[in-house]
């Protein structure tokens, strides 16, 4: 089954064309400036087999880019879909599951679609373009909150009244459930450990949002984000963690006006509020320039590093004995300073890497040390294989019958 995957962002449609089962790539690539004009045109920069190219084309809005991707796999014999599945940032209680769509699906969709305001409406107009110009296509929806919903209730309540519980759907949903589930299946698997057997950490650390995820017998049991992708671990932009009521202070500083204080909080906080300067925790690790400059960045590295530190213990305590730490992502993959300073001095949980490892390391690649109970690898993310992965799994046995 050829299954075309499309993860779309604000202003850009990833797509990848995948021959499933075999997981063989066929192509695959990115449109991008979707929208109102830029200094550059919009374009598409794919490959189609081992040929990559790149095509200006007038894309307005994601549907005129899902017109464009299908036209251009439709030029090469062999790359027409036989699917299509769509990634979704945040699926709510509606959607956790990974789902066949029909007409209810649809409504759901519609439900959700002011939950994740930057990445929902996107994604679910795409879909609905699809289902327009191509009605004989089976498609699959599948929700970047899906993996949590194992989160057991202790962890996915918060301490609320029960109005705001119920009514206004107000408990943890996690988020990046695409890649820790991906990385978590893909570290079981190269340890020959059966995944229902499987306790570790997943870290995703991108160059924008992160995570980690608890996970027992290779089921989510806790992730760092919650309600929203604001919850958590200090990232490029968003602040992570904060007191309410510092965010009640910050509301009535600013009149109530609740839009300039989310802005602040996902778009001007995190590692960007603490250096002043950039929002690459790159910048921080190896500062230049004057010595307050280098003290921001100490600072601010300082902070990212220890409220990872304090999550990786707390959930190694809740997974209880690990078998592995896994790191993935842009940060995750391409930094070995943060991979050593968030394992240092943990070998009170089993935890010891290897120094010359982790600095020299093709991921996949375990960087523990010998004698280290837990290991520690280092995995690149695949999200559009694994959404191939889960259509496949819910289109297969209607195919079958």
């Amino acid at each position: 089954m050829r299954v075309l995957v499309f993860n779309c962002g604000s202003s850009s449609l990833k797509f990848r064309l995948l021959d499933m089962p075999a997981e063989r790539e066929l192509a695959g690539g990115e449109a991008q400036r979707i929208g109102p004009p830029t200094a550059l045109p919009s374009q598409i920069v794919y490959r189609v087999g081992d040929q990559p190219a790149t095509r200006i084309e007038p894309m307005a809005n994601h549907a005129d880019a899902l017109s464009a991707v299908m036209r251009l796999l439709g030029e090469t014999p062999g790359m027409v879909p036989e699917a299509v599945a769509h990634r979704l940032v945040h699926g709510g209680s509606r959607l956790d599951t990974d789902r066949q769509v029909d007409e209810a699906v649809m409504r759901d969709l519609e439900a959700v679609r002011d939950l994740a305001p930057i990445h929902n409406p996107p994604a679910i107009d795409t879909l609905q373009a699809c289902r327009s110009a191509f009605p004989d296509l089976p498609q699959v929806v599948v929700s970047d909150t899906a993996y949590h919903r194992t989160i057991p209730v202790s962890a996915a309540t918060y301490a609320l009244p029960r109005f705001m519980r119920e009514d206004l759907g107000f408990r943890k949903y996690g988020f990046h459930g695409i890649s820790h589930q991906y990385v978590v299946t893909q570290a079981a698997a190269m340890m020959g450990i059966p995944l229902e057997r499987f306790h570790a950490v997943s870290c995703h650390l991108g160059s924008g949002g992160a995570s980690l995820c608890a996970v027992q017998g290779g089921r989510s049991v806790d992730n760092t984000m919650g309600y929203s992708p604001l919850q958590g671990l200090v990232m490029s932009t968003r602040s992570g963690d904060l007191d309410p009521g510092l965010t009640l202070r910050l509301l009535a500083h600013h009149g109530g006006d609740a839009d300039r204080v989310e802005s602040y909080l996902n778009r001007k906080a995190g590692v960007l509020g603490l250096s002043g300067r950039s929002a690459d925790i790159r910048d921080s690790l190896n500062p230049s320039g004057s010595i307050p400059v280098q003290e921001r960045a100490q600072t601010t590295s300082q902070v990212y590093l220890w409220r990872l530190r304090k999550y990786l213990g707390a959930y190694l305590t809740v997974v209880g004995r690990a078998d592995a730490i896994i790191f993935t992502d842009t940060i995750g993959e391409c930094v070995p300073d943060v991979r050593e300073a968030v394992c240092a001095d943990m070998e009170c949980f089993g935890v010891r890497m290897d120094a010359r490892l982790n600095r020299t390391v093709h991921p996949p690649c375990d960087v523990a040390a010998v004698d280290s109970r837990v290991r520690i690898w280092v995995i690149l993310t695949n999200e559009e294989l694994s959404i191939a992965r889960s259509a496949f799994r819910v289109l297969a046995p209607s195919c079958a019958a």
